[in-house]
């Protein structure tokens, strides 16, 4: 059987621009169905989300089943999958990056565009709906800008220093306060912290519990009042660092060649597996001897480098070698590329259905962890089937020919010529 390129081949000289939209032979497959499954893994987090720590109307706990159900969505699935779409938009990046280099066309100000577009869909889903990740890749994406012309040892360099900056500036902070305020200022100090983060997050859910939708909204606002000040907002972080990973993936060529770089592939799959047990399972049992507020934490934690969510790399790593060695699973997996094609447009509509099945104003329901899976697997069917059929006649997404439309300053073509995928 002839062998499916996993690459992009790279265009023509002769191309002036970045408009040409990306033909199915453009693409690398594999981006689009790893989107799939985030967006598969994200249903299933909101929905857990919802369902976790819930009783019955008697009063009656988790059962076994569920505590085993909320337990392994907790471990194995848990900022997966927001991992998993933070290392896809560096790729994406560097996808678009490439692109405008080898047509010689300008780059700069098209991406801030794109960029000013995503930030008001974060905008608008942040307040409509409270959910946050758009506008912090909005402004994450400018941190791209800075290190675009990088060396890989540079690029390497820089991720690991972004995946310790929150840990490093909570040390700083706290060392400085123990420095110049008596000990009791200072625990008195982080302690105040704590309790104006808990009050802030508190008065979002009364908001969000409340039926008035006009409430609900402007405690959202508020709560993004706050949100977008803070330091984990702010600071280059976890999230910056899974963006870099994504563009030293297609820079190193193991998004196009997986089969070429598998040794490296294999060597982030087990830092993914030995991180995450060492955060999950190790560190939580080393009791650190500091007393300093904001110190004995971060190294509690590892810095940042021992996380949970670097389980994704191992997810990331696993499905390019199956689809370079067993290339059969790009056809079968092809639903998952359908949804992942259409990646904005449905994780807007996911989150507004979570949002107004869940939230006061809306149907308030309720749901036990034993229906947390059969609803994201509807859920998602539903978002595979709408894709399915409206990629078999269009060209983009909604959402995606709204973005594109936006950040190119026309109105893109829709239709397509002949109806097919």
């Amino acid at each position: 059987m002839a062998r499916t390129p996993l690459r992009i081949p790279r265009p023509a000289l002769a191309s002036p621009s970045l408009t040409t939209p990306v033909t199915a032979h453009e693409r690398i497959h594999a981006l689009d169905i790893l989107r799939g499954f985030a967006l598969l893994g994200m249903i299933l987090v909101h929905f857990h989300e919802r369902a976790n720590g819930f009783h019955d109307l008697s009063g009656n706990a988790r059962s076994a089943i569920e505590e085993a159900i909320s337990w392994a969505i907790w471990l194995m699935v848990e900022t997966k999958s927001h991992g998993t779409f933070a290392f896809l938009f560096g790729a994406g990046f560097a996808i678009q990056l490439r692109r405008a280099e080898t047509r010689g066309a300008s780059f700069l100000a098209l991406y801030l565009r794109r960029l000013i577009v995503l930030a008001c869909f974060g905008f608008a889903t942040h307040a409509l709906f409270g959910y946050n990740v758009l506008l912090g890749y909005a402004y994450g994406g400018l941190w791209l800008l800075v290190v675009r012309k990088w060396s890989v040892r540079g690029l390497l360099a820089a991720s690991l220093v972004a995946a310790m900056i929150p840990s490093l500036f909570e040390m700083g902070r706290g060392a400085w306060e123990w420095a110049r305020l008596d000990p009791e200022e200072a625990v008195a100090a982080s302690d105040a912290r704590m309790e104006s983060r808990g009050a802030a997050w508190e008065a979002l859910e009364a908001a969000e519990d409340q039926p008035s939708y006009g409430v609900t909204l402007r405690g959202r606002l508020r709560n993004m009042a706050w949100f977008h000040r803070q330091p984990f907002f702010l600071l280059p972080g976890q999230t910056l660092c899974l963006f870099l990973l994504g563009v030293l993936a297609l820079r190193c060529g193991i998004l196009e060649d997986p089969r070429r770089r598998s040794p490296w592939i294999v060597a982030f799959m087990a830092y993914g597996v030995a991180a995450w047990a060492a955060g999950r399972f190790v560190l939580p049992l080393w009791e650190v001897e500091l007393t300093v507020p904001g110190i004995s934490g971060p190294i509690g934690r590892g810095l940042g480098l021992f996380e949970d969510q670097w389980l994704a790399f191992t997810y990331i790593g696993g499905l390019l070698l199956l689809l370079s060695y067993r290339e059969v699973w790009l056809g079968r997996l092809a639903p998952m590329a359908w949804a992942g094609r259409m990646a904005l447009t449905n994780y807007l509509l996911q989150i507004a259905i979570l949002d107004i099945l869940f939230s006061g104003y809306g149907l308030d329901l309720e749901i036990r962890e034993s229906m947390v899976f059969p609803a994201t697997l509807a859920l998602f069917v539903g978002e595979v089937a709408l894709s399915r059929l409206w990629l078999g006649c269009l060209r983009f997404g909604p959402a995606e020919w709204v973005w594109r439309s936006l950040t190119y300053g026309r109105v893109e073509p829709l239709v397509r010529k002949s109806p097919a995928l």
